[in-house]
């Protein structure tokens, strides 16, 4: 309250003043102060006020606050205190509870309304990002936590400003290189903001060397055994990598996914000296299991996906991946993720599945890492979600893989291995009859892929004998199948058993479905079309029962389309009349509709991948959709082929066409969004260039003015020549005169431009040459300040060189003209001195010589214009190298600029060691003293140099 006090004097008769009274107050202090620490008091007294009273000081303080940022920039502690206000006003950040009672009447959004009519004014964040290039912790820090405040708030509006802003994103990226840990740390926060949902912002970031450095960050903290730093790194890249394919190709161009290995390595020492993982562990692992599975997500384009599997696959990450699925002690969640990610890596890749098919689980015996996952997948005590992963893990190692199916297929034929050791057929059969609904849907699904698009291995399967029971013949899988489907027990048992029966239906469909020989195998027992046709024309009780009257309405279908005439009893002809007169085309065709209505068959469809949090959400699956969708319409064209089924086909036909027609136009609106990114990024630049050129242009236009000005001036003096040759003669010496004043004054600001630049080079020489003395161990650490310092030498040596030239050609120019002045004078006194002699001869004098003189003056006087004609030409052909000469001279400027800061951030972190060059500095001009005092000998060379400077001001002047 001491601020308070200072400010607002004695309170008034009615009692202390008011929160808004005593802001306004400080307003007004901050206002019509005009001394700086009063400025000052006052702006740190409204920071105080700032949480309590943030309706107050946000509406009258905020444009006074942030005015304070531009006027007071040069006063670290004014502007730090300026932005922790702002921060206090624009945050929605939960308060404590007296704030909370201070604030009863203040609304939820108020730091949104507040941000946007902060970010109205366009000139507020620009000034936030020039503020970022100061480095003083009390200014850089609270900026960017204002910005990452003003992302939270606007994220969308923010981002379209800063990708206007020149060097905006620039700026923020070098916030990753900063020494001290809190401001990094908040700027992985604030670029988090950044990057979420824009696309253009997240290819800036990338193409910034956003990959370099956050993979050094990760790193230095740890990898995987990092903090919270590392999870936001992650977080970081999967922003800048999710759903965009371009920071995805780069990403795997630069060859970054290789640093993504050290990443899995988890030593077995550590963890068996380890009680458990740390719960920021598991966190870290998610997320870099999340990164690795963006990067060959089903649903990127398939030739970008499979590179990044190329590339896993080649620097060992797939190798360590199935190190973790094979190792002990690993979390149940981590482990899921893990197989998730794994299925992603091998799906589709021939070379991927076949490394993994060779990985064997260390047991005794060996098993394959295949047997052991299916062990997990039928046993109903692992948790659900590790079930469903190790499912799709299976589906992606048989998904495009003839060899996988077949290899699977035949654990399931009898053979002669060792009966005590477990197949994958066994464990797929153990699943599918089991009394565990889930095992049944999981075995009935994973047999389905192992045959799915393959005619070969459906034939072989039907080799498939079970033994039921002792002294019973074995039947086949297929009519055991039908058997289970046929039992009372599993169609009205409760809820539950509705995924066994779905199961073997989508099995039985996707077994049937384009292999005639599995069909007539299926008409051999005369139950199985009897039992069809009795569940399609049942009633419909619930959702559960429609699902599975449709099922069993497209296999009644598939019977039919895939019917090769063999069987009398059932081909496609009197199956036709079975289901026109039992059921009804209109009944089954409705039947057969409603499954790709139901929001079950609607979510798996989407895409391959497991997405289900509890089991009653397990029905189908994803390459049963594909199945159903392409047989759908030649099914009700076989099975009613009349008028409505035409229309039906017409309608179907239209409906497919249409689709395609959509996503045509899906595509090339995907394109055209791309060109038009790719365009606006060109206009961008193209508006600097034109701004550029712009100003480049009326700076000419300025010249060529300037010229046209010297032109008109040298035709009137030209022109002027007419009156008299003794005018003539003195007006054309005139102008020698001028233009040699002129020449000598240009020659005069060279040689001064000259000697700054030695004097520029003397001093960037002598910075480098005491860095150079600075130690062996200085250099080591920082060589690029030496390099850089170097180059500037070299560069303004070869600057001076150029002018210097310059200055020699200016030099023979001037001694040219004075020539011929000397000429022009000379022919001057020759004409006094005819015109006296003339005038001596008045009386008798011969005319007609004087004629002739006359003559040959004025040729000699048109010779000497062409001459000045010429002298002008090059004279301003000289300008313009002049004008080129000092353009080159503003970037050696720039750019020694540019070498200053370097060097002034250089002395802030080599403080040590400029304290100790000082000490050498303070001895040497002690040992100077001391010398001169013996009566020795000292060369006092800056002495001589400044009194050369003087001399030449004196001649100057």
């Amino acid at each position: 309250m001491e601020y308070f006090r200072k400010y607002l004097g004695a309170p008034q008769e009615g009692g202390q003043p008011s929160g808004a009274e005593t802001v306004e107050r400080l307003v007004d202090r901050v206002q019509s102060s005009t001394l700086l620490d009063d400025r000052r008091d006052a702006v740190r007294a409204l920071k105080a006020m700032s949480k309590k009273f943030r309706l107050e000081v946000g509406t009258q303080g905020m444009d006074i606050l942030t005015k304070t940022l531009e006027t007071d920039r040069g006063d670290a502690e004014i502007t730090g205190y300026a932005l922790d206000a702002l921060c206090n006003i624009l945050s929605n950040e939960p308060l404590d509870d007296d704030e909370e009672e201070m604030q009863e009447n203040v609304p939820d959004d108020l730091g949104n309304q507040f941000t946007e009519i902060f970010i109205k004014k366009t000139e507020n964040v620009p000034t936030l990002l020039s503020l970022l290039e100061e480095y003083d912790f009390h200014i850089r820090w609270p900026t960017v936590r204002l910005l990452t405040i003003l992302l939270t708030n606007k994220g969308k509006d923010l981002q379209e400003i800063i990708l206007v802003s020149p060097m905006g994103v620039s700026k923020l990226m070098d916030l990753l290189s900063d020494s001290r840990e809190i401001i990094r740390n908040d700027a992985l926060l604030l670029l988090i903001q950044l990057t979420k949902n824009n696309a253009n912002l997240q290819k800036i970031v990338a193409f910034e060397n956003a990959f370099e450095r956050l993979f050094d960050v990760i790193a230095e903290e740890g990898d995987s055994d990092g903090g919270i730093v590392v999870e936001d790194c992650l977080i970081l890249l999967l922003n800048l990598l999710k759903n965009n394919a371009s920071n995805q190709n780069f990403f795997r161009e630069s060859s970054f996914i290789q640093r993504l290995s050290p990443f899995f390595n988890l030593k077995s020492d550590q963890q068996a000296s380890q009680p458990g993982w740390s719960a920021q562990k598991v966190t870290n692992i998610h997320k870099m299991l999340q990164l690795v599975r963006t990067l060959v997500s089903p649903n990127s384009p398939q030739q970008q996906m499979s590179a990044c599997q190329r590339s896993m696959f080649q620097c060992g990450l797939l190798q360590q991946l199935c190190t973790i699925l094979m190792a002990s002690g690993v979390p149940a969640d981590v482990l899921t993720e893990t197989i998730n990610t794994v299925a992603e890596v091998i799906r589709g890749n021939p070379q991927n599945q076949e490394y993994f098919a060779s990985v064997m689980a260390p047991s005794n015996p060996p098993r394959p890492a295949i047997v052991v996952l299916l062990m997990s997948m039928v046993n109903e005590k692992q948790p659900f979600t590790l079930r469903c992963a190790v499912l799709y893990c299976f589906q992606s190692f048989l998904y495009r893989n003839e060899i996988g199916q077949s290899q699977i297929v035949q654990t399931l034929l009898p053979t002669s291995s060792d009966a005590n050791t477990i197949s994958a057929g066994q464990l797929l059969c153990g699943g599918l009859f089991s009394s565990d609904c889930l095992s049944n849907w999981f075995a009935a699904v994973a047999l389905l892929h192992a045959i799915m698009e393959n005619p070969t291995q459906k034939e072989q399967l039907l080799r498939v004998q079970l033994a039921t029971s002792l002294g019973s013949p074995p039947v086949s899988l297929l009519q055991q199948c039908c058997n289970i489907l046929s039992q009372e027990d599993a169609m009205y048992a409760d809820g539950g058993k509705i995924q066994t029966r779905v199961g073997l239906l989508m099995l039985m469909c996707g077994w049937m479905s384009s292999c005639p020989i599995v069909v007539a195998h299926f008409l051999t027992n005369t139950a199985n079309i009897p039992f069809l046709i009795t569940q399609v024309s049942a009633s419909e009780s619930d959702e559960n029962e429609t699902l599975v009257q449709g099922l069993c309405s497209f296999l009644l279908g598939i019977c039919v389309l895939d019917n090769d005439d063999q069987n009398e009893t059932f081909n496609r002809a009197s199956l036709r009349q079975i289901i026109e007169k039992r059921i009804g085309l209109e009944s089954f065709s409705d039947k057969l509709t409603q499954i790709p209505k139901n929001e079950s068959y609607t979510k798996a469809a989407k895409k391959p991948n497991f997405t289900y949090k509890h089991p009653s959400e397990v029905v189908f699956d994803f390459e049963f959709t594909r199945i159903f969708k392409s047989l759908e319409f030649d099914i009700l064209n076989t099975v009613s082929p009349n008028a409505n089924a035409a229309e039906q086909k017409q309608k179907i036909a239209n409906l497919q066409e249409h689709e395609k027609v959509v996503n045509q136009y899906k595509e090339l609106i995907q394109e055209q969004d791309t060109q038009l990114k790719s365009v606006t990024q060109e206009v961008e630049q193209l508006r600097y260039q034109n701004s550029t050129s712009t100003a480049q242009l009326s700076e000419l236009r300025e010249q060529v003015q300037q010229l046209k000005d010297q032109n008109a001036l040298l035709k009137a003096q030209k022109g002027s020549q007419g009156a008299s040759s003794d005018t003539k003669k003195d007006d054309n010496l005139r102008n020698l005169q001028e233009e040699l004043e002129k020449l000598k004054l240009n020659v005069t600001d060279k040689d001064t431009a000259i000697e700054k630049l030695k004097g520029e080079l003397t001093v960037s020489e002598a910075k480098v040459l005491a860095y150079q003395t600075a130690g062996e161990e200085d250099k080591e650490n920082n060589p690029s300040e030496v390099a850089v310092l170097q180059a500037t030498v070299n560069r303004i040596k070869c600057d001076l060189q150029e002018a210097q030239h310059a200055v020699s050609e200016r030099d023979a120019e001037v001694s040219r003209l004075t020539t011929l002045h000397n000429e022009a004078q000379k022919q001057i006194e020759y004409l006094n001195q005819t015109k006296n002699e003339a005038s001596s001869h008045a009386a008798g004098g011969d005319e007609g010589a004087l004629q002739e003189e006359v003559q040959k003056l004025s040729s000699e006087k048109s010779a000497l214009q062409e001459r000045l004609t010429k002298a002008n030409e090059e004279n301003l052909k000289l300008i313009d190298k002049v004008n080129k000469a000092q353009e080159e001279t503003k970037k050696v400027a720039k750019e020694k600029s540019e070498v200053a800061d370097e060097l002034d951030n250089l002395k802030k972190e080599q403080e040590d060691l400029l304290v100790l060059l000082a000490d050498q500095d303070t001895k040497i001009d002690t040992y100077k003293t001391r010398l001169k005092n013996l009566g020795e000998q000292v060369e006092e060379d800056d002495d001589d140099d400044l009194g050369d400077d003087d001399d030449l001001d004196e001649d100057d002047d």
